[in-house]
């Protein structure tokens, strides 16, 4: 007498893993882009007299297979807006609009909503 029992479905034959990869990418990817959006809203609505080339300088960068970047590319006085700049502390005058760390505030605590939200897209491909 024998028995023979085979195992079968998204979690045996790597689609659950490739779903659960996905479900993280998606997550990283729509977290990045809530971030990119928000600061450039808090700019828009921030700036006095914008000339668009700060605005057209911020991206998101995927720097590694689990992190995202969003920045200002490098701008020179990227620092001086944000008002983390050594002119900053010399000119009191200005404080800076802080809009990246508002950013990441609201990123911080939004986050793990827009993660789930993008896990609960991808159930179905891991059998859920």
């Amino acid at each position: 007498m024998g028995v023979e029992i085979r195992f079968f479905g998204p979690w045996f034959d790597g689609r659950a893993e490739r779903a659960m990869q996905d479900a993280a990418d998606t997550a990283r990817e729509d977290i990045a882009e809530f971030g990119e959006e928000h600061a450039l809203a808090l700019m828009g609505g921030y700036f006095r007299n914008p000339t668009g080339y700060y605005e057209s300088q911020v991206k998101t960068t995927r720097v590694s297979a689990d992190v995202s970047l969003v920045h200002d590319d490098g701008v020179i006085y990227g620092p001086w807006l944000e008002g983390v700049g050594t002119r900053n502390r010399a000119r009191p005058g200005f404080p800076g609009y802080r809009h990246w760390r508002t950013t990441k505030q609201l990123v911080q605590a939004r986050g793990p909503e827009i993660a789930e939200r993008a896990v609960r897209r991808h159930l179905p491909e891991m059998g859920g």
